[in-house]
Parts: structure tokens; C-alpha cells; sequence
């Protein structure tokens, strides 16, 4: 077979491939306007647009080609900071790519929603784009009609406000994130993070999102909801939480051991009912619900590996059974060990 290289495209990169048909880059394309924020468009960047030489090997397909997209492109836009940028895309970009972003709105309180920000979101959606909102950028996403009949989130301050503004919303105010397919919405800020590296996961697998993590110097999943966070700002830390760290290091280092609150409680030096009661208040969920969280993170790169049975790894991250193992994989990944096996497995692509 000949040797084939297909050179770069004036619409944008491709992989270069050898002996088969490049693939195109997967383009995401973040929304900027006056007045905004940069945390969450830093992340953004961060995420998708930073090169990776550290992954190189490991994707299931070429990494991102971020397109920074403004109602008018080379306006300069001020933000917050005393700094200007200038978004050289519009919004006919943004409607044709392929992961579109809006991190946030200018006024969640009483602006309107670009009009042609909406426009571009239901053109993008009825595209088959991904659309994906970070804190008020769920306003955006509701004004299009896109979370009608859907669970959403978005920032804890603006959970009542996006419910009565639009009713057809299933507003969950305590997760970090909701995904649903090509409609994923995202809590406040710093949850971003954990959107857009649950975003490289689906894409790339875990080995890759996990590295995608180190780098940025988090953790690859977070769990429990935004209560975590609103307690956390009004209340004193106690003596007890460094026994619940203690108790979850103990767990990740136990996990293919049958876990239960009162080995849990008795590894974090509590009695069962005020470690329940601490546990949940530090991290928004329940132990044993973490516990099970943990163990899917555990089993993503053993499924990634073409060794092992799904009834070993099962075993090998405590699960009691394959049945059990597969159920809660369902809830939590909404997709099945096996598919997910074959869609992030050494060689699925």
C-alpha cells in the first residue's frame, strides 16, 4: 500500500495519517462577550486548546482545535481584570463546531441572552454538536430551548432564578455537573474543570483524562454536589475531618475489600453515627455512595486494558458481583463495562 499524507486544510487541521483517511480534529468552540470573567474561559483553554505532548500515543482520536468565537469577531472585549481580548471567530463558527461552550452570560439577573448566541446554539443542536453551558452559561442553553425536559445545573446562586425563569428546566442545584448526551451543563467555576475533563474522558478514556489532571493538578473526578462548597464557605473546620481523610485514604487503598460505614468509621477513629454526619457534610454524599463512585473510577483504565474479564475487574474493585458492578457502572457512566470497553480499549479506534 502507498504511503499517504494529507496536508493541512484551509479550514482547519487535520491528523496527519498514514495507510487510512485522516481524521478531522473535533473543534470546540468557546463564546466570549464584554464584561466577562476569564476563570472559566481559562479552563476552557486549559483543557482543549494547551498542546499535550504527554498523551501523545494514548488518544482515541486527535486532540482539540479551539476557536474563540464573540457576537462580532476583532472587537476588543474588556474583562474583568482591566484587560482586553479580541475573539478572531463569530458565531457562524460556533454553530458549525463540532463542542460548543458558553461559560457564562452577562447579566443571569435581568440581561438578555444574545440573539444570536441563540440562534447559533439551535443550530448547532440540531447539528448533532455538543452543547455545553459552565455556571450562567445554562441560561443560554435554556433560552434556546435546549434544557426543556432535561435536568440542568448551573451555579448554586442562580438555581432558583434559572427554575422560575424557565419551568421546563429540572434544575438540580447540589451535583457539579449533568450529563445528557449532547446537552451537559456544568455548576460554578471551578466546576468547570470537572466538565471539561468529564468531556476528555468520554472522548479520550480515563488514562488520558487522569493526565490531563495531573497536569492542571486535581483531581481526575470529584465527587459529592455544590453543598460541599456552600457549607464549606460558613462553617469552621473540625478536628474530625482529618479522620474522614484518614478514612477515605484507608478506603482507596481497600477498595476490592468489602467497605462498610462502621470499618470506615472505626478507620477514621469516629463512631458510625458522627462519622455519617461528618462525611456527608464534608463531601455532599453519602460514604457508601463514594466508595462505589471510587470504584468505577478504579475499574475505567482495567476496562481500558484489554486484560481481565469484567467479572475480575468486578472483583478486583470490590464489587460482589458482576450484576452489581454492572449496575452501578449504568448509573454512573450511562453506558455498560462492555461498551465502554470497546469504544476506550487499546485499539477501538
Amino acid at each position: 500500500m502507498g504511503r499517504t499524507v494529507t496536508e493541512q486544510r484551509t479550514s482547519g487541521p487535520v491528523a496527519v495519517s498514514i495507510g487510512r483517511r485522516p481524521e478531522p480534529v473535533h473543534t470546540v468552540a468557546v463564546y466570549v462577550f464584554d464584561g466577562m470573567a476569564p476563570f472559566e474561559l481559562g479552563v476552557v483553554v486549559e483543557v482543549f486548546a494547551l498542546a499535550r505532548p504527554e498523551v501523545a500515543g494514548l488518544l482515541a482520536a486527535p486532540w482539540y482545535d479551539v476557536k474563540v468565537c464573540a457576537d462580532r469577531p476583532g472587537t476588543p472585549l474588556n474583562a474583568v481584570g482591566g484587560f482586553t481580548l479580541s475573539a478572531p471567530h463569530g458565531l457562524d463558527e460556533l454553530a458549525a463546531a463540532d463542542t460548543v461552550i458558553v461559560v457564562a452570560v452577562p447579566n443571569p439577573f435581568g440581561g438578555e441572552v444574545s440573539p444570536g448566541l441563540v440562534a447559533a446554539l439551535r443550530t448547532a443542536h440540531e447539528r448533532g454538536a455538543r452543547v455545553v453551558s459552565i455556571c450562567s452559561g445554562a441560561f443560554a442553553l435554556a433560552a434556546a430551548g435546549l434544557l426543556d425536559g432535561l435536568e440542568a445545573t448551573t451555579h448554586w446562586r442562580y438555581a432558583d432564578l434559572l427554575q422560575q425563569r424557565h419551568p421546563a428546566v429540572r434544575v438540580n442545584p447540589d451535583v457539579l455537573y449533568v450529563d445528557n448526551g449532547t446537552i451537559l451543563t456544568s455548576a460554578g467555576s471551578a466546576a468547570g474543570i470537572d466538565l471539561c475533563l468529564h468531556l476528555v474522558r468520554r472522548d479520550h478514556g480515563a488514562k488520558v483524562a487522569n493526565t490531563v489532571a495531573r497536569r492542571f493538578v486535581v483531581p481526575p473526578h470529584r465527587d459529592g454536589g455544590q453543598a460541599q462548597f456552600i457549607e464549606a464557605a460558613v462553617k469552621p473546620v473540625e478536628e474530625e475531618d482529618d479522620g474522614i481523610a484518614r478514612s477515605m485514604q484507608w478506603a482507596m487503598d481497600h477498595l476490592a475489600v468489602p467497605l462498610t460505614v462502621p470499618l470506615l468509621a472505626r478507620a477514621a477513629r469516629m463512631s458510625d453515627r458522627s462519622y455519617l454526619r461528618h462525611f456527608t457534610a464534608r463531601n455532599g454524599t453519602s460514604p457508601m455512595r463514594w466508595v462505589v463512585t471510587q470504584r468505577i473510577a478504579a475499574s475505567l483504565p482495567l476496562l481500558e486494558s484489554p486484560d481481565g474479564t469484567v467479572e475480575e475487574i468486578a472483583a478486583a474493585v470490590g464489587f460482589e458481583s458482576a450484576a452489581t458492578f454492572r449496575h452501578h457502572f449504568g448509573r454512573t457512566m450511562r453506558t455498560s463495562p462492555t461498551a465502554y470497553r470497546r469504544t476506550f480499549g487499546r485499539g477501538a479506534a
